[in-house]
C-alpha cells in the first residue's frame, strides 16, 4: 500500500505539468530572476535522459530522484552533498533531479536549495508521463522516491532507497573500480 501511494505521489507530482523541453526558471515563472543559485534546467524525461543517461566519458553520474516535500529525501542530501565535493575532482557528477511542481520553484524549490546550501548540480524533471519515464530508470523502481541511480560507462545500478555517506560511498567505490 505504501508502494502505490507513494507511485501515487510521483505521478501527481509529474501529471499536472506540462511537458516541456529544457527551459530555465526565468521561462517558467515569466520573469527575470538573479538569484545565485539559478537558472535551474527543467527536463522532460528524453531530456534528461540524453544529457545524463547515456554518456560513456569517463565520468561517473549519482542521479538522485527527490522533492523538497519528501523527509528521506531531504534527510539524505548531506550525502549527497558529501560525495560531490569528496569526490568532483574524481569525476563523480551528483545530479539531483527534483520532482517537484515547476510552479513551485521560485517559492519552494529555490529557498530550499538556498537554506541547504546545495552545490550539487539540481535540475527539475517535469514529465506527465511517469508510467512511461519510472521503468526507463529501473524495471525494478515502483515510482518511491528517495531514488538513485549511478551510472558510468552503461553500466547502471538502481536502488530505491535512503542512503548515508558511508553506503553512498561504498556504491560509488563498488561501480569505479
Amino acid at each position: 500500500m505504501k508502494k502505490i501511494m507513494l507511485l501515487f505521489s510521483v505521478i501527481l507530482v509529474t501529471w499536472s505539468c506540462k511537458e516541456k523541453t529544457e527551459s530555465t526558471i526565468s521561462e517558467v515563472i515569466k520573469e527575470p530572476i538573479t538569484e545565485k543559485f539559478l537558472p535551474i534546467p527543467i527536463f522532460n524525461f528524453e531530456t534528461l535522459e540524453d544529457a545524463y543517461f547515456n554518456k560513456e566519458d569517463g565520468s561517473t553520474y549519482v542521479i538522485n530522484f527527490w522533492a523538497t516535500w519528501c523527509k528521506p529525501c531531504v534527510k539524505e542530501l548531506p550525502a549527497f552533498e558529501k560525495l560531490n565535493e569528496n569526490y568532483k575532482e574524481q569525476g563523480i557528477k551528483v545530479v539531483l533531479v527534483s520532482l517537484d511542481f515547476p510552479e513551485k520553484i521560485k517559492t519552494g524549490v529555490v529557498p530550499f536549495i538556498e537554506k541547504h546550501q546545495l552545490l550539487s548540480e539540481v535540475v527539475l524533471l517535469d514529465d506527465p508521463d511517469a508510467n512511461t519515464w519510472i521503468p526507463k530508470v529501473s524495471e525494478a523502481w515502483s515510482g518511491a522516491i528517495p531514488a538513485t541511480l549511478i551510472i558510468k560507462d552503461g553500466k547502471k545500478v538502481f536502488f530505491e532507497k535512503s542512503f548515508t555517506y558511508e553506503e553512498l560511498e561504498t556504491e560509488i567505490k563498488a561501480i569505479t573500480q
